[in-house]
């Protein structure tokens, strides 16, 4: 089992900046891949960016070029580093963890979720 924390979201004006983090209760060593998803009421949960053991990353198209997610192993934590930010992006951002096995499907994880306003 694994807990995910992320950090307080809070209100930005568009074109500013804002960074996430995720804390989990285990290595991130051992998680296949973190990624963050988003949602806003009436849609689904949209992924936003994942990052793999080998420190591959990958965007949704709508965001590449403004966010950048990276990762702490030490400190069991991943980020999201948005800049640029547009009122679309509002949304609550989940984290999620993917544990891999063997011969099954995955195992994922998730987080509570934190609000991201963008808004002037």
């Amino acid at each position: 089992q694994v807990q995910l924390v992320e950090s307080v979201g809070g209100l930005v004006q568009p074109g500013g900046s804002l960074r996430l983090s995720c804390a989990a209760s285990r290595s991130i060593d051992s998680i296949s891949a973190m990624a963050w998803y988003r949602q806003v009421p009436g849609k689904q949960r949209d992924l936003v960016a994942t990052i793999t053991t080998a420190g591959n990353t990958n965007y949704a198209d709508s965001v590449k070029g403004r966010f950048t997610m990276s990762r702490d192993n030490a400190m069991n934590t991943v980020y999201l580093q948005m800049n640029s930010l547009k009122p679309e992006d509002t949304a609550v951002y989940y984290c999620n963890a993917v544990i891999s096995r063997l011969r099954d499907l995955p195992i994922r994880y998730w987080g509570k979720g934190t609000l991201v306003t963008v808004s002037s």
